[in-house]
């Protein structure tokens, strides 16, 4: 579990601006923020911070009371973590889970919107760009595609020796054309390939520049 927000945290998420997400603080404050993964600067002058995805979910978590804390996920965000498909034990899966990825995906394109340079949304920002498992994972598991579990196959994204680039992995050649599709939907670039030892097939994706 991490540290619930102080109440100087408290107030600059909930001073948030509703339709951009854009904080005032001081420039400590808005740092701490940063580095617990709620906020981000806009390489852009002036400057502005910005919630994350993340900051979003801590202030309506917060706002509703549903839990004092915030739950610690193994991804950069800090309170949710796309399935990247084999985790052990499984994550649950259901109705809130499919409000929460609807929630994560949405608020991934918002935040193309705020840090593309020209406001794109159907391409990868920075931040797709430096957690990339975590990105590719997001756009297939918002897209209603299965992530691999211990008992039944799914997806599995993982990342590879290659600058940009994730290998996504599938239980046969129509699953695998599925999430092709779906990542080149999201911005993605995609090719199939074959593993030469193993002559299993799969994906290489990388984020789409232009």
């Amino acid at each position: 579990m991490t540290r619930p927000l102080t109440a100087a945290q408290r107030r600059i998420v909930d001073a948030a601006d509703p339709g951009t997400g854009r904080l005032r603080g001081t420039p400590a404050q808005l740092a701490a923020l940063v580095k617990r993964g709620l906020a981000f600067r806009h390489p852009r002058p002036p400057h502005d911070h910005f919630l994350t995805p993340a900051g979003h979910r801590a202030c309506e978590t917060e706002a509703n009371a549903a839990a004092p804390e915030l739950v610690t996920a193994p991804a950069a965000t800090g309170v949710f973590a796309a399935r990247v498909g084999g985790e052990h034990p499984a994550p649950e899966s259901g109705p809130a889970r499919l409000r929460e990825v609807r929630g994560a995906w949405q608020g991934m394109l918002e935040l193309r919107r705020m840090t593309n340079p020209d406001g794109a949304t159907d391409r990868p920002c920075g931040w797709e760009r430096s957690h990339l498992v975590q990105a590719a994972a997001l756009a297939l598991e918002a897209a209603g595609h299965r992530p691999a579990t211990d008992g039944e196959g799914g997806y599995r994204v993982r990342e590879t020796p290659q600058p940009e680039a994730v290998a996504v992995y599938a239980p046969d050649g129509e699953s695998l054309r599925a999430c092709a599709a779906t990542l080149e939907g999201a911005g993605w670039q995609v090719g199939a390939y074959t593993e030469p030892r193993t002559r299993a097939r799969y994906l290489l994706a990388s984020p789409r520049r232009v």
